[in-house]
């Protein structure tokens, strides 16, 4: 079958949306499909679209559906899908939802947040994600976490260096943030912050590699996010056992689970300084963590997305 995988993501974005459209696009040759990944497209020869994201790739989605009105067109809805559009562009959103044979999201939580009549079509895929290569060893000098995030407002993405100023003096917090400036104005805030507070560092992007590396010397990451539709590095953090501390929001609780001893409230920077201490300082804390994130690793293989993705098609294909 000829699949058309439509991403907003360009070849060089490192964004979680184009990370999904590669790691899937692997999954379904593997299968016996020929896909082709592109920013826009109507499906011209294609048997079947994937479409990541109902309201910016509104266009391809409606092309397609209007050419191949029988053929399968599959959408992901994007956290900005679920937690934005759908109230500022309900219109075209809400469109490419109900234009969908099948609605995907990478989390458990969606279901409540979507209108009742898409709640059918609705089928959770958790993300996948590679192991490192070798055990992790944290830094002994600093208490050391990674923010692995791009700078933009809805991943709040300086508040852990907030953060990191209100912790006590006698703290060996490190900050290490791994993510592109989404535009100068936040380029400049993070090279601000970085003269003002020690603890913080910010190295821009870097290619994945890089971020496992940091992984292995991290002894926790921060995910700061104000929303997410299920982010890919938490599930890479949750492979590779890394205690994640999250702002207590849907996409990570959904992630993460309900019972989950990492959260603080999203945008709280005393709260969530406040818990990076705790895990620097108890042990207890920071091994509860280690096993409630290992606890969660057999939802996030490869067999199970790829599993998840062959009965999919078996159903489309019916």
């Amino acid at each position: 079958m000829k699949i058309s995988l439509v991403t907003p993501a360009g070849k060089q974005s490192r964004a979680g949306n184009r990370t999904t459209a590669v790691r899937w696009a692997r999954i379904l040759r593997k299968l016996g499909h020929d896909v082709v990944i592109t920013k826009e497209s109507d499906g011209t020869d294609a048997d079947m679209m994937v479409a990541l994201h109902a309201w910016r790739s509104a266009d391809s989605i409606r092309a397609f559906s209007d050419h191949y009105p029988h053929r399968p067109l599959v959408v992901l809805l994007a956290g900005t899908d679920i937690y934005e559009f759908q109230e500022s562009q309900p219109e075209t959103t809400h469109d490419s939802m109900d234009r969908a044979d099948a609605l995907l999201c990478l989390h458990d939580l969606v279901f409540s947040a979507v209108p009742a009549r898409h709640r059918k079509k609705l089928q959770v895929i958790y993300q996948s994600s590679l192991t490192l290569p070798a055990p992790r060893a944290p830094s002994p000098r600093w208490f050391e976490v990674c923010v692995a995030g791009h700078l933009r407002d809805v991943k709040d993405p300086l508040r852990t260096a907030y953060a990191a100023r209100l912790v006590p003096k006698d703290s060996r917090l490190r900050v290490v943030h791994l993510g592109e400036a989404h535009n100068a104005g936040w380029a400049q805030d993070a090279r601000g912050e970085m003269k003002r507070n020690p603890r913080y560092i910010w190295k821009g992007e870097v290619p994945g590699w890089q971020v496992r590396r940091q992984f292995a010397r991290s002894h926790a990451m921060v995910i700061s996010s104000l929303t997410e539709g299920g982010a890919n590095i938490v599930s890479e953090a949750i492979v590779c056992g890394v205690p994640v501390i999250a702002s207590r929001i849907d996409g990570n609780v959904g992630l993460l689970g309900e019972d989950y001893d990492g959260y603080y409230p999203a945008g709280d920077e005393r709260a969530l300084a406040d818990l990076l201490y705790r895990a620097e300082t108890d042990a207890d804390l920071l091994t509860r963590l280690t096993l409630q994130v290992k606890a969660r690793q057999p939802l996030f293989t490869p067999k199970r997305e790829e599993v998840a993705w062959r009965k999919l098609l078996k159903v489309l294909s019916g």
